[in-house]
């Protein structure tokens, strides 16, 4: 039984044998059919690397600081009287990495990158982002025919679009209740933009990295820049928006207990140059009355002087810093195409198409066989 057992055994790595080297066989009686297909993957490569345009990637990293607990003093009873509720502190955290991602993704960031003026070689002056796909840039070769083959019912369905007027915006002027509605045209820009934007969040280092891939190096380092800039000031806004509502409120309180307060001091002041001796108990009643209106008012406006200069030091406590660890530099050398690579990936493509084929012939001979043995 045991013979029996080990003979079937050898019988059947025997046969896997003879199928590899069948198999390598028929490789090599189809190496020239497989050498044909991988000289054309390996030219249409050459195409494809010598025509790629050039790209340069700037990139950026900065660390954002904010102080992680602060607290404001409170006002007594007399301040509750002029309708502020400062019974408590106001605690600050740290701003959440997920913020970051949700900035750039967000139209009015979008928009306002697509505005940013960018030096360009061969232009007199700066154009943005915008003008500079709309006017200037030449796509090249591969990009013309992608857009006329695998792109050419795009253009046909542009030609029958009706003209939209671009939405003009500047950076942190869209109330979050504004309806933003953007052109087609500018919809196409912002997917090239995210395409070409890298934003890199290291929550447990507390790093962001921003990365811009362009055609141009001097634009390149000019987008990461304004992105920087932009990201770090939609960060700003929404880490001070609170404390700054408050410093706000406080400041209209204060500018109406100051008017009231004015009011009472010269109305006291009048009273007692028209009544320099006093004898009568109406009088007197009189001036107790508006020294009271003018202690208490006093009494208020002076805490709320001292609450003003809190709520300042309150925002500027809350507004956060950022330590720029690796500045944007313009970049030297081009971060794409990497010619070498796209022609090693092609012919190892062409390579495993050639094998594909000469596998494919054969499974398709035997099964047309079994087909045609089907009654």
């Amino acid at each position: 039984m045991i013979k029996m057992q080990e003979n079937k055994n050898t019988h059947i790595e025997s046969e896997d044998t003879i199928d590899i080297i069948a198999l390598l066989k028929e490789f090599w009686q189809a190496r020239k059919v497989i050498l044909k297909i991988t000289l054309v993957f390996a030219f249409l490569g050459l195409f494809v690397a010598i025509f790629s345009k050039n790209e340069y990637t700037a990139s950026t990293t900065f660390v954002p600081l904010v102080e992680s607990k602060s607290s404001v003093s409170g006002l007594g009873g007399l301040a509750s009287l002029a309708g502020i509720n400062l019974g408590g502190g106001v605690n600050s955290s740290e701003i959440s990495p997920e913020l970051y991602p949700q900035i750039v993704n967000s139209i009015p960031f979008q928009l306002a990158l697509l505005e940013t003026p960018l030096t360009i070689e061969g232009e007199s002056t700066s154009v943005s982002y915008s003008e500079f796909y709309e006017n200037v840039y030449q796509p090249g070769v591969l990009a013309t025919l992608k857009k006329y083959t695998l792109g050419l019912p795009g253009v046909f369905l542009g030609l029958f679009r009706s003209e939209e007027k671009d939405l003009q915006v500047k950076a942190l002027d869209i109330d979050a209740n504004t309806l933003i509605q953007v052109s087609n045209k500018q919809n196409e820009l912002i997917k090239s933009l995210e395409n070409q934007l890298n934003l890199q969040v290291n929550a447990k280092e507390g790093f962001i990295a921003i990365e811009v891939t362009f055609p141009e190096p001097k634009a390149a380092a000019q987008l990461t820049l304004k992105a920087q800039q932009l990201l770090q000031d939609f960060a700003l806004q929404f880490k001070t928006q609170k404390s700054k509502e408050q410093l706000a409120y406080i400041k209209e309180r204060y500018a109406e207990k100051q008017t009231e307060f004015n009011k009472a001091k010269i109305a006291l002041a009048r009273f007692q140059d028209q009544n320099t001796g006093i004898n009568t108990a109406l009088g007197r009643t009189k001036l107790l009355q508006l020294q009271s209106d003018y202690d208490l008012l006093f009494s208020v406006y002076s805490e709320l002087a001292k609450q003003l200069e809190a709520q300042q030091l309150q925002v500027k406590k809350d507004t956060p810093l950022f330590t720029v660890l690796k500045p944007v530099t313009v970049p030297k050398e081009k971060s794409a195409p990497k010619r070498s690579l796209i022609i090693v990936i092609y012919v190892f493509l062409g390579l495993i198409a050639g094998f594909g084929l000469v596998l494919g012939k054969k499974y398709f001979k035997s099964f047309k066989k079994e087909w045609a043995l089907i009654k």
